[in-house]
């Protein structure tokens, strides 16, 4: 289990929601949970992870996700099954 990976879940689930994450991070944290990501329209992108679809927006003006953004994505994780204990859990 990687910590960096780890300690990116984290600061995505917890409250208050943090307003530094940036999108490569992201993508490479649903990459590492196996998931796919495509391209859609304009900044949307499309993921599939645990065989759930979902749809995610890529910052517009800079590398950094809104907080909004990290709700949705939180939202979606969440949605997927995927949880902080569950990720340490998995690294055993």
């Amino acid at each position: 289990m990687s910590h960096k990976y780890e300690r990116l879940l984290q600061g995505i689930l917890q409250e208050p929601v943090s307003g530094n994450i940036h999108w490569r991070e992201i993508e490479s944290l649903l990459s590492h949970l196996g998931a796919t990501v495509t391209p859609s329209h304009g900044a949307r992108v499309h993921v599939v992870l645990n065989n759930i679809e979902g749809h995610l927006h890529r910052p517009h003006h800079s590398g950094i996700c809104t907080k909004q953004e990290i709700r949705h994505l939180r939202d979606y994780l969440l949605a997927c099954g995927v949880t902080l204990a569950g990720y340490a859990a998995a690294g055993e």
